[in-house]
């Protein structure tokens, strides 16, 4: 795990000490070493910058930016099976000096060109130059665990693992791109390949970007995409055979993640995700596996004592943090830094606070993100399927049309209710559609489309996103995968990825996600929905494996959402930063926002009216943003 930056400059007018400055700033992502590499061709200067935490091979020859004959590579990640991969090369007559997987990538790319991608089992992104073709690769992994940013503007082209180091670029321009803006309203992340800048982009997971350093084009190929294996025909299998299968891709994912020179623990939730990955890495183990909780005072947001059973069961050296509403509070301020785009989740505080906690123990921790977007266990999936199918289509279309002559915020009894207004005008979009894929979409809003145009003061178009793409699967899925393979492509990559990148790498921890392996995927995805999902039932082969390892009576409880208590928070301790974010001159000056509206939601909120927390915490996150980076 490791941060990398560079430009391929046209105009010839960067130097060194700007490169120096672009890697400096994502220190925090590797603190164990640092290089540079600067080369000039016919047309272009091109830099490639590096920092490392080491992980693989602790000894000098893990150093990068590492070169090979005509290639040099800049490496954030892991490749899991590279010891498989270097035995080929080996036999294939390569000689390997080091014992890292850097190495692998570089001389498996002289083997067989950027076709050896698809033979690596891991999360990477990294940028290769060809010196004799005078090219330049980036590639992200297939889930996007890693992530790859770039920009091309005024013959400037930048690339990195995060936003900050383009700031560090004289010849970057800042400018705001409010169609995706609004798309950071709506979901609270900027789904790819958007970003909150123009003429900046973030690279598809699954993808490689190909710069010509001759005639300046980009080409953007897609190598690997969830969708393709949705699309194949579903195993007739019976479903013992599918549990053992997975099973053993599971664990197989699970020990190919406990590879390190370093040691190496599990964030633990006492969920169904994190306890497979702890129970199945703990099973035949005399070492014991090194767990990490983080709790809260408030019991209605507290894992911490379901996770302590399971530990307790699996027998793990524990680790179980309370945190205060004081060390959360020091957590806000240094979001805008960590996020360096706006990202609305406010799990990154318990994401961030864990993760402080593991890196005094350990440089590695796994996670455990996929489970629900891979077996069906957001509750969002079984509301779509019942506000979509609740009536005939043609009784949801009069519903839905009776619904729209009548304004919410009017109606008695309900002026208090939680989100009432935003949740009456969803249903009546999902009723007029009569489509689950289409419900999904609107419950994963936040704003409905009506509430933005007023709120936000500048125009902008509704762009296409991967939650557009249900014409792309076929008829071998049903409502339920459908909406995994969106979810997938969507919620996981840009919110869940997003927040465990930036949180881990945060205090240089390495993060590792062994539900991603997309070899599980692959399999999850070509079964019936039905051995993940049924009448009401979540994760069901999920589920049954965890219960070979764990008692079905500890495992057995209201799912719970990894969040913080901030509903009350802005209106006690924090109720300056309110004031001060989202404060009337401000807001006025800046013509972002309608000053009134969100003026308005600003002292309802602080009078009482609780539901309005999640749109205060996204405008106050956008304040902070801007603030910090000065746009």
């Amino acid at each position: 795990m490791c941060g990398l930056t560079g430009f391929s400059d046209f105009t010839k007018s960067s130097n060194s000490s700007i490169l120096q400055s672009m890697t400096d700033v994502i220190s925090y992502r590797g603190p164990d070493d640092q290089g540079h590499l600067i080369q000039e061709f016919q047309n272009v200067l091109v830099g490639l910058g590096h920092r490392r935490l080491s992980i693989l091979d602790l000894s000098p020859l893990g150093h990068q930016p590492y070169q090979h004959k005509n290639l040099t590579l800049v490496f954030n990640g892991e490749i899991y099976n590279f010891k498989e991969i270097r035995e080929k090369l080996v036999s294939k007559g390569y000689v390997f000096e080091s014992n890292s997987d850097t190495e692998v990538i570089i001389k498996s790319f002289e083997a067989k060109g950027i076709s050896c991608i698809d033979e690596f089992i891991g999360m990477f992104s990294f940028a290769l130059l060809d010196h004799s073709k005078e090219k330049l690769y980036l590639v992200r992994d297939r889930a996007g665990v890693k992530p790859m940013y770039w920009y091309f503007k005024n013959d400037n082209f930048l690339f990195g693992s995060e936003l900050k180091s383009f700031h560090q670029h004289p010849r970057f321009h800042k400018e705001i791109d409010f169609d995706s803006a609004a798309l950071y309203f709506q979901y609270s992340y900027i789904p790819a390949p958007y970003t909150i800048f123009k003429n900046t982009h973030k690279l598809r997971p699954g993808h490689f970007l190909e710069l010509n350093l001759k005639t300046k084009s980009i080409q953007i190929t897609k190598y690997w995409d969830v969708i393709d294996y949705y699309n194949k025909p579903k195993f007739d299998i019976p479903y013992e055979e599918a549990e053992e299968e997975l099973e053993s891709l599971l664990k197989s994912a699970c020990e190919y993640r406990m590879v390190s020179d370093v040691p190496v623990g599990v964030f633990l939730s006492g969920g169904y995700d994190s306890s497979a990955v702890a129970s199945i890495l703990q099973s035949g183990r005399t070492e014991k596996l090194k767990t990490f909780t983080i709790g809260f005072d408030e019991p209605k947001f507290n894992e911490a004592p379901h996770a302590k059973k399971v530990a307790d069961y699996l027998g793990t050296d524990h680790t179980e943090y309370y945190c205060t509403h004081k060390e959360a509070f020091n957590i806000i301020p240094s979001l805008p830094h960590i996020y360096d785009e706006p990202f609305g989740d406010n799990s990154i505080i318990p994401t961030t606070l864990v993760s402080q906690v593991a890196i005094k123990k350990v440089k590695v921790a796994l996670s455990a993100d996929g489970g629900d977007e891979i077996f069906a266990g957001y509750p969002k999936f079984q509301m779509s399927l019942d506000y979509s199918n609740k009536f005939p289509a043609w009784a949801s279309e009069v519903i839905s049309k009776g619904m729209g002559l009548i304004n919410p915020e009017k109606i008695p009894f309900t002026r208090n209710t939680f989100n009432f207004a935003t949740r009456y005008k969803k249903i009546k979009s999902i009723l007029e559609k009569h489509d689950p894929v289409h419900a999904m979409k609107i419950i994963s809003q936040f704003n409905t489309e009506s509430e933005l145009r007023n709120r936000l003061k500048f125009d902008y178009t509704n762009l296409n996103t991967d939650f557009d793409i249900v014409n792309q699967l076929n008829d071998s899925n049903d409502d339920i995968n459908k909406m995994l393979a969106i979810d997938y492509k969507t919620f996981l990559v840009d919110n869940n990825l997003t927040k465990v990148d930036r949180a881990t790498m945060s205090v240089s921890l390495e993060g590792r996600e062994p539900l991603l392996d997309h070899r599980v995927i692959e399999y999850a995805a070509r079964l019936p929905s039905a051995y993940k999902y049924k009448n009401g039932q979540t994760k069901i082969i999920l589920k049954k494996i965890v219960h070979k390892h764990i008692p079905k009576s500890i495992m057995d409880r209201p799912k719970m959402g990894f969040i913080v208590p901030i509903m009350s928070w802005f209106k006690s301790e924090l109720k300056d930063i309110v004031m001060t974010q989202l404060s009337e001159e401000r807001l006025k000056s800046e013509g972002i926002f309608n000053h009134k509206e969100v003026i308005g939601l600003r002292d309802r909120y602080l009078k009482g009216d609780s539901e309005n927390i999640q749109k205060i915490w996204h405008l106050l996150i956008f304040q902070m943003w801007k603030e910090k980076w000065k746009v």
